[in-house]
């Protein structure tokens, strides 16, 4: 058994508890959203930090929780130890890429005139609400990912444990917090209702549950892609944390205090998964 979390959920299968994490992580996207409801404006330099510290998290998490699992597994599988982490990390940024490219979307902070995607009529706050998405569907892979292989880790000796899974789904949850955040304030600062600004705030957030269930299912059918599939979530990671969130962090010109963010970031999911993976 393992100390510190409660028996009845080590017995649990792996896709249930990828849920009930995936759904931690939704809570906190919620709780981020919910400050709209005591405030119209947050401070903009304490915004970037969090977002700063948002990408921090999801650097460490990308390679503490999952690209060294990736190379230890493909070094169990008798694979060259490079290549499932290469392959998957550039396929997931590949993902990303494509994504970004096709679907309409428009970053918190930006303009009307600044969306990305194919050109649509859709209005501002679907837009916004369609980036944080797209982007946290990539987050719940990589939960659901990493407790299929914590799962498989009982049976194959590999880099990846249950505590290490909860760490990243911890870390992943707490730098939610910025981002329901980043979506819900700029809404309700643009007149949007105190309740429309949470709601949209809290949906981008939805899909994590979902996406982090079929990650565990998809990695227990298919065990082989497993080292693949947790390069995947790190590569997805990386490109959301170049392409937006560092970018929008440093936005208003606070290039010091985001990157103290990024360092505070990194070492929080540091010393989380090193201490408990």
């Amino acid at each position: 058994m393992l100390a510190g979390l409660p028996a009845w959920f080590e017995n649990l299968s792996p896709v249930v508890q990828s849920l009930l994490a995936g759904g931690f992580t939704w809570l906190v996207t919620v709780l981020g959203a919910s400050t709209v409801l005591l405030t119209r404006r947050l401070n903009q330099r304490l915004l970037d930090a969090m977002l700063g510290f948002a990408a921090g998290v999801m650097i460490a998490a990308s390679f503490w929780s999952l690209l060294a699992p990736s190379i230890e597994m493909a070094e169990a599988q008798g694979v060259p130890i490079w290549m499932p982490s290469t392959v998957g990390f550039l396929l997931g940024g590949a993902l990303l890429r494509l994504s970004d490219a096709l679907l309409p979307h428009l970053h918190p902070g930006a303009r009307m005139d600044e969306a990305e995607g194919i050109s649509t009529s859709w209005r501002r706050a679907t837009l916004l609400v369609l980036a944080i998405t797209l982007h946290n569907i990539p987050e719940g892979l990589a939960v659901g990912v990493s407790f299929g292989a914590a799962a498989i880790e009982l049976e194959v000796a590999t880099g990846a444990t249950l505590a290490g899974a909860v760490a990243l789904a911890i870390g992943i949850g707490l730098q939610n917090f910025p981002e329901g955040v980043a979506v819900a304030m700029p809404l309700r600062g643009e007149g949007v209702s105190q309740f429309k600004s949470f709601w949209y705030g809290q949906l981008s957030g939805i899909v994590e549950p979902i996406s982090a269930g079929v990650g565990a299912a998809a990695v227990l059918a298919v065990r082989p892609v497993l080292p693949y599939a947790l390069a995947f979530a790190a590569g997805a990671m990386i490109y959301v944390v170049v392409e937006e969130l560092i970018p929008e962090s440093q936005r208003q010109g606070n290039t010091d205090l985001a990157t103290l963010g990024v360092m505070g970031g990194f070492a929080v999911m540091m010393v989380l998964d090193v201490t408990l993976g």
